[in-house]
């Protein structure tokens, strides 16, 4: 309860900016992907079309990262970034735990209400509330791709987040692989290496195939890529879990650049 009454202005931030990425999601998957949309119609392409959301989502990833909210809370919008700062010692376990409820609800709230505003659109097979399925490839290349993608994202953020000279554009890495990835790997898996946001997806869609891939494969990326930079750098050079920190907003983790 001492977690929840001091630090309950972050959890709030993470609920908002998990369901600022939902909304975008699905606005813009919707102008692209629905059959009756002008952009659909105009852009016949599929990779053109993925591209054209990768850069846009790629782009609210940024925004989120480097918006007050975002310098504030550390913008991790993902359970499972929070869990691996966790698992390096950077977050307290009632930080962690409310990080990641909050991750959730914010992910439900952001997807309803774009299905109270849209609900044709959202729901027309070819939006299907952003659902995240496995591809034509199968399960295991999609366990695969999600495992991969994960690692990649975290151990980029890791590096950059720690070296003095490039800490500063740690979003901005972070939002041009989430750019690559929805262009690249999304006919793999649906790029999600996010449980909070899948989760959302599957209550909308009420499709649940193959779900427990994006609770795992994310998890098990991001907690290798965490033990590979341990092993290489060692757990001291972690030195904060934002993404973004030198700011003026508070941070609330156990930090390495407190007295500095």
């Amino acid at each position: 309860m001492n977690a929840l009454s001091r630090h309950y202005p972050e959890y709030l931030m993470e609920a908002a900016g998990l369901g600022i990425f939902m909304i975008s999601a699905s606005v813009v998957t919707a102008l692209l992907e629905h059959p009756a949309s002008p952009l659909r119609q105009a852009i016949v392409e599929p990779l053109l079309r993925r591209c054209i959301i990768g850069i846009a989502m790629g782009l609210t990833a940024i925004a989120i990262v480097y918006s007050p909210w975002g310098k504030q809370s550390g913008a991790h919008i993902n359970p499972v970034v929070t869990f691996t700062f966790w698992r390096l010692g950077k977050i307290k376990r009632w930080d962690a735990f409310f990080y990641i409820v909050a991750q959730f609800v914010g992910g439900l709230l952001g997807l309803w209400l774009v299905a109270v505003v849209w609900r044709d659109a959202i729901a027309d097979p070819a939006v299907n509330y952003v659902v995240t399925v496995p591809g034509e490839a199968g399960v295991g290349v999609a366990f695969c791709a999600e495992l991969i993608i994960s690692f990649g994202i975290m151990l980029t953020i890791l590096f950059v987040s720690n070296i003095p000279k490039l800490a500063r554009f740690t979003g901005l890495f972070a939002g041009l692989l989430v750019a690559t990835y929805i262009t690249v790997e999304a006919p793999l898996s649906g790029m999600s290496m996010n449980p909070a946001r899948t989760l959302a997806s599957a209550i909308g869609a009420q499709t649940w195939t193959a779900i427990w891939i994006y609770f795992t494969a994310p998890l098990l990326g991001m907690l290798l890529a965490a033990e590979l930079y341990v092993r290489l750098k060692g757990r001291k050079a972690v030195r904060c879990a934002k993404l973004h920190h030198h700011n003026n907003k508070r941070c609330i983790f156990r930090c390495g650049y407190r007295g500095q």
